[in-house]
Order: C-alpha cells, then structure tokens, then sequence
C-alpha cells in the first residue's frame, strides 16, 4: 500500500504542476476561459494566475510526506471545484473550453471531463484517508535490486515520454508561428483560405459524344446505348461493384428514384459479377434495369474510376462529370430532375424542400399572398452583410409587404444562427435558385397571391430590399 501511495502521490503531483505550468505560460486563454466559465471579466485576471499557482503550491506539498496531506486535501478541493463549474455549465447546455493543461491540451468540456476529475478526486481521496505512505527516500531504501532496476528503467521510460511531448509542444508552437507568416502572405496577396478551392472533374467532356455500349441484362439479352435512349429525357448511368459497401447502401435508393422520377430520368445500373448475384439484388430492392459489364470496359470508357459513380447523358450526349459517391450521385439525381426554368409569370414550380425541421414544403402551395423568396447562403459574405438590413425589415414589415421565405444553403445549424423570423427552406445544391434562373446569392423574385412568378430576379441587397419595399443600405452586392 506503501508504494501505492507514494505513485499516487507523485502521479497527482505531476497532473498538477503540468496543468499549474502550462496555465502560466498562458495566461490570455486562461482569462478566456474563466470569462467563459462565467467568471466576471474584472475577476478573470486575478483568478487566472491564482488558480494555477494553487495548482503549483498542491503539487509542491503532495511531494514530500509531512505536507502531502495538505497537497491532497487541496487538489481535492481544487477538483470539486473545477467539477462543480463544469456540471455547472453542462447543466446550462454550455459547452466552453475547459483550458485544464493551457495550449498542451484545450477542448470543450463533457461528461469525460467529469470522469476523469472524479478519478483524480479519487486519488487525492485514498491519499487523504489512507495517510501519505512513506517518504521517497524512505520508500528507496526498503527496495531490492530487481525493484531497483525496475524503477530506473520506468523513471527512464518517463523522462522518454517527457522529452517526446517537450519536443511535440515545441513542433506546434514553430508550426503556429509558420501558419501566422502563411497568413499574412496570403492577406498581402488577397488569398481567401476558407473559399473551397474547386474540384478537378472526372469523367470525359461535358456536350461530348457518349461512348456507345453493349451490355446483358440480367436476362440475357443485349442492350445497347441506343436502346436506352428517349428524346430529350435524361439518361443517368450507375456504376457499381459486387463487393462495394457504398454500392450496396445505395441500391435503395436508387430504386427509389427509379419509381419516383420515372417519368423525367431514367436510371440505369452497371454492375460486375455473376448474373445470379446481382439478380438477387435486383430483386431484393425492386431494382430495375440492370446490366452488367464483363470487367470494367464501361465504366473505363466513361472514366468513371471508383465506386459508386454515375454519369449524366443527354441526346446521347455527356451532360455531366462523373459523380463520385452516393452524395454527389444524390446531388447530381436532384438536379437533373429540377424543372424547367421559369420566368416571370409562370406559375411558381413543383418543388418540394424541407425547412429546419425537416418538414417538406411544396413551392406551388405558395398562395393566398404576395411572397419575397430570398436566395441565401450563410457562407456568404454579401449575405451576412445585408444580414442586419433584412433582420429590421422583418421586425418592421408594412402590412402590405410581401411575406418572406428564405431558400438557402447551407446546414440546419448554419441557418439557425441567421436568426430569420421568416421559415427557411434548405437547397443544399441552389437547385431552386437556377430554376428560379437566380445567378448568386443574395438574391430574391417575388410571388404574387396566385403563386405566379411576378417579377425578375433582384441580384444584391439593394435590389432585393428594392423588392420587399425596404430601404436599402446598399451593405452587399450578389455573392
């Protein structure tokens, strides 16, 4: 029991004095997270050096036996505290940086935050109810050689580990200082980091000549190309794998856009294997259409090189890249079934999109009263900065403004946090926006009570708030 609590001891004495140490080092995050915690910020200051010199003094005193008392009974304290505070936040559905080991280590606090105070409570607990156990030297003297030898090579193995995370620490701090030179060349240069840098395109030649095919369907039979053609209805080839997990997730729906969109898409799965097995398939998902390649000539020739992948022809003619993976697949499915563009008196389009709540809501249920659809993006920068324009026109829309539905991209989350009054819509792929033939965002085009199309697409905050009858500020031009 001796031994035990002399590591018990010296392990809780290390988690301190790193957690004291590297709070000092960093007394601005420190500050922040005390504010964050709900400190008062006149308070933040002071508690943020006293806090880890009570951290330093309690993993001084839990060193030698006559004060290892005191150093227990204070990281006891210090732990309910700090677990207090965090059941605190927790309770308020807060979840701030816990800053415990400085910029060693910084995350959002949770249940394990929690756990693992309970279990160094749990150590400084046994310390304060079983005694402090022996002194270091006195402990050293009582062992044998083998005890000995086992406690160099273990105190070796920890100064290993120390010199591994000093070396890592300063990795980081030269890798931050290389990030800070990064960005100020990329804000002489006018570089945007967070704008998404496009994709290379796969597949052959968007409005080139679709290479033509020969296949067996699960039947036997030969199809080709040609047979598969319908003037002016939308060809989309799936290629898959017998043993792609991917592939197999997307059979379902796939079927299901084949029911659903039967009459403006037709969709036509390329697989490998054994007839037998992909029949089996065909049948369990109520799949229709399949063929099958011998090896992967089809899919080569159209240079679709993973899986699952689709392609788009129209005429007989590439109307796409290839999209790799079921969600660009969706997206690509969603935006060859968007009606035609509509222009300013046709009737408002049959489409359904769903608002935050998930709940689907059909464009051409928009009557009864005039209505403002507001193109959106809240990763957009002319977007937010027309934010607060928008925000007080909502707070003082006349009576005989139109109504505002948002159509935006983006997450549920995202769009939460624009704190519109109005009901959003999600359209993740803008497929509204290009019906609706809206270039950017912000833009907007009104409704009339019938659920026509009553005016031209209004491109900027000033001629969106021009549309809903608002004031602009001019704060953003299309995005």
């Amino acid at each position: 029991m001796g031994a035990f609590l002399l590591i018990a001891r010296f392990a809780l004495a290390a988690v301190f004095a790193v957690a004291g140490a590297a709070k000092l080092a960093d007394p601005a995050g420190s500050r922040k997270s005390m504010v964050a915690f709900g400190a008062p910020a006149l308070l933040a200051g002071p508690l943020a050096w006293l806090l880890p010199l009570a951290e330093l003094a309690c993993a001084i005193a839990l060193i030698p036996a006559a004060w290892a008392a005191w150093g227990a009974n204070g990281a006891l304290a210090l732990l309910a505290l700090f677990t207090a505070g965090i059941g605190v936040s927790l309770a308020r559905g807060r979840r701030p940086d816990c800053h415990c080991f400085g910029q060693l280590h910084s995350s959002p606090i949770g249940w394990k935050t929690v756990a693992r105070n309970g279990a160094l409570g749990a150590i400084a607990a046994v310390i304060v109810w079983q005694g402090p156990g022996p002194g270091a030297l006195e402990w050293w003297a009582g062992l044998d050689r083998f005890e000995t030898a086992a406690l160099a090579f273990g105190t070796a193995l920890a100064a290993l580990a120390v010199f591994g995370l000093w070396t890592l620490v300063h990795l980081l701090r030269q890798n931050g200082r290389l990030l800070l030179r990064l960005e100020a060349v990329e804000a002489k240069l006018g570089i945007d980091p967070s704008a998404k840098q496009p994709m290379p395109l796969q597949g052959l030649p968007v409005n080139s000549a679709a290479p033509a095919f020969s296949l067996s369907d699960l039947d036997g039979g030969t199809v080709t190309l040609d047979l598969l053609r319908e003037p002016g209805k939308p060809l989309l080839l799936v290629f898959s794998e017998p043993g792609c997990g991917a592939c197999e997730e997307l059979l379902p729906q796939l079927a299901g856009w084949q029911r659903e969109h039967a009459g403006r898409l037709a969709i036509v799965p390329i697989s490998r294997g054994e007839a037998e097995v992909n029949r089996a398939k065909s049948e369990k998902h109520q799949l229709r259409n399949m063929l099958l390649q011998k090896d992967r000539e089809t899919s080569e020739a159209y240079m679709a090189t993973g899986t699952p992948s689709a392609v788009l022809i129209t005429d007989g003619r590439i109307a796409s890249p290839v999209a790799l993976g079921s969600d660009a697949i969706r997206a690509l499915v969603a935006r060859a079934v968007l009606p035609p563009p509509v222009k300013q008196g046709d009737p408002a389009p049959a489409l359904q999109l769903p608002d935050l709540d998930g709940r689907t809501v059909d464009l051409t249920t928009l009557k009864g009263r005039r209505t403002l659809l507001l193109f959106w993006n809240p990763s957009c920068g002319f977007c937010q900065k027309m934010l607060p324009d928008v925000k007080t026109w909502e707070r003082n829309r006349p009576k005989d403004a139109p109504e505002l539905l948002v159509i935006s991209a983006g997450s549920s989350e995202a769009n939460r946090e624009q704190g519109f009054r109005a009901r959003v819509l999600l359209d993740p792929d803008f497929g509204a926006g290009q019906v609706f033939t809206a270039t950017g965002t912000p833009s907007a085009v009104i409704l009339d009570e019938e659920g026509r199309v009553a005016s031209g697409v209004g491109v900027g905050a000033e001629a969106v708030l021009a549309l809903a009858g608002a004031n602009p500020s001019g704060n953003g031009r299309p995005g």
